[in-house]
């Protein structure tokens, strides 16, 4: 199974934001990813971390996975299908449509602790941002 362990961060909210996205392979390798998302709120930032997590999934037919993240309201949304608050039901939308994707997918909710990998990911992408103005 493949675990993968997301984090989205924000410089002000909303501000620069960025999405890192931090895969453990079975067979022990890791992979790191950054993307810098351009200006948004923190939450929406967590959203895309999903979403870029769940399309490097789909892209390299990772069929059976385990998501961790530290936003309950992601973990919420997912477990709910249903977004609390309205501005990220786009964003829940294709988080699903990509998770349906896939043989089987779960989401747990982690400490942040436990996600210093994708969140030192995510505030270095916030840095890709500034560097590309």
């Amino acid at each position: 199974m493949i675990e993968v362990y997301i984090d989205g961060a924000s410089a002000g909210d909303p501000g620069l934001s960025g999405a890192g996205v931090y895969v453990k392979i079975g067979d022990g390798t890791t992979q790191s990813y950054r993307f810098p998302l351009g200006n948004m709120s923190n939450h929406e930032a967590e959203f895309q971390a999903l979403i870029r997590g769940l399309e490097l999934c789909v892209e390299n037919k990772w069929r059976i996975v385990s998501f961790r993240t530290d936003s309950q309201a992601v973990e919420n949304a997912i477990d709910k299908r249903y977004a609390k608050d309205k501005r990220y039901t786009v964003l829940l939308e294709k988080a699903l449509s990509l998770a349906d994707q896939l043989d089987l997918f779960f989401i747990k909710w982690i400490p942040s602790k436990q996600n210093k990998a994708a969140d030192e990911l995510a505030r270095k992408a916030i840095q890709l941002n500034r560097s590309s103005e």
